[in-house]
């Protein structure tokens, strides 16, 4: 039987960088992933590093978010150091469109928005918003410049952090799927690997969309998958600096002058097919923010499941049953929110205290799902 101080199940960037800090902090870390580590929703990310919110049931995550870009450099300096590995990481900000009639009304309001929650925002005129992008729309009436953000390679970054993992002594078990959580009594002692038991100290469930399919940790990570239709294009003649984002569509460049785009919002189970009408709505939204991207060569496609919890927040914390804890539900946030969740873990594994107040995103708010299904 395996043994492990923590024993983690899922094997995306969450997963990774959990195990990562653990393993760092000298923790005996077992890593189990039902495909290959880091080809779910990690892979099918843009790589955004954003805090600010899409919408107002979005704002209790900003605090998280902050404190999560924050971490960002050293993060991504320490991981680059240990693997040997570039992860794309590119700190130069994201510009966002306004195209509207009421184009200034509406910066104003989103300027204060961000400044009231606490996030560098600055109005831009259209003509110096083109004159930093050009590929950017000449009906682009004003925009927003959100300085602190960034972006990274999420592909690159997640395989890095297993590398820098595995460095410090974590064991990663791939095709390794993770059945049921194993409880005595009030306690969880490990869980089932395709029948065979895992013991461990402490139990981390987070296995993106399908945390909810393992038996026991259902009633704690309820969440159901999002799936999410991109496209990459590769323009020879000229770049973008910047994410770029409208109402519409968010635009990403790579270090090799890719530029990601996308991405839909659909529930329809895990269901991860590429269709026609996903890709003419990215395609369209693309053109009316960066006519020029017209010219570019479609270099691929392809759709992710995101974990959705019912109110859209993530799910980070201990649960009811000693030893088990919950980090999945991340959305549209995971590549952002990596380095706060594992932050979190380890601090509460270590010492039993967090930096940062997680109460809100407890797992414990499904407290009436969890009596119900125990009844």
């Amino acid at each position: 039987m395996k043994t492990f101080d923590v024993a983690i199940a899922g094997g995306g960037l969450i997963g990774a960088t959990i195990a990562f800090e653990l393993a760092r902090a000298g923790l005996q870390v077992g890593l189990f992933e039902r495909q290959q580590p880091g080809e779910g929703s990690s892979w099918a990310a843009a790589g955004i590093l954003s805090p600010a919110p899409e919408n107002a049931g979005m704002i209790s995550t900003v605090p998280l978010g902050r404190a999560s870009l924050q971490l960002y450099p050293e993060f991504v300096a320490a991981v680059e150091e240990i693997s040997g590995q570039n992860v794309g990481y590119r700190a130069r900000g994201t510009l966002e469109a306004l195209f509207s009639t009421d184009a200034q009304e509406k910066l104003s309001t989103i300027i204060a928005l961000h400044h009231g929650l606490g996030l560098k925002a600055e109005a831009v005129s259209a003509d110096d918003a083109r004159e930093w992008e050009p590929a950017l729309s000449p009906e682009v009436e004003a925009a927003v410049l959100r300085p602190d953000e960034a972006c990274v390679d999420n592909r690159a970054l997640t395989k890095a952090v297993l590398a820098a993992a595995e460095v410090f002594g974590a064991k990663i078990f791939i095709a390794s799927n993770v059945q049921a959580i194993v409880k005595n009594g009030g306690r969880c002692e490990g869980f089932l690997v395709d029948g065979e038991k895992v013991q461990s100290r402490w139990t981390v469930i987070a296995a993106g969309c399908c945390s909810a399919e393992i038996e026991g940790a259902s009633q704690f990570a309820p969440v159901r998958p999002a799936k999410g239709q991109m496209i990459a294009l590769r323009a020879k003649d000229f770049g973008i600096e910047r994410v770029l984002w409208s109402d519409y569509v968010y635009l990403v460049p790579r270090n090799d002058r890719r530029i990601l785009a996308g991405a839909t919002v659909e529930y329809v189970g895990f269901e991860k097919k590429v269709t026609a009408g996903g890709v003419q709505k990215i395609i369209a939204a693309a053109l009316q923010l960066a006519p020029t991207l017209a010219e570019a060569q479609l270099e691929e496609t392809w759709a992710g499941l995101r974990p959705d919890a019912p109110d859209h927040l993530p799910i980070i914390g201990p649960t009811d049953l000693d030893g088990l804890l919950i980090a999945t539900g991340h959305f549209r946030s995971g590549i952002l929110l990596a380095p706060i969740t594992a932050q979190l873990i380890r601090e509460w594994i270590t010492t039993q205290n967090v930096s940062v107040d997680w109460a809100r995103f407890s797992p414990m708010r499904f407290g009436e799902v969890a009596r119900a299904t125990n009844s």
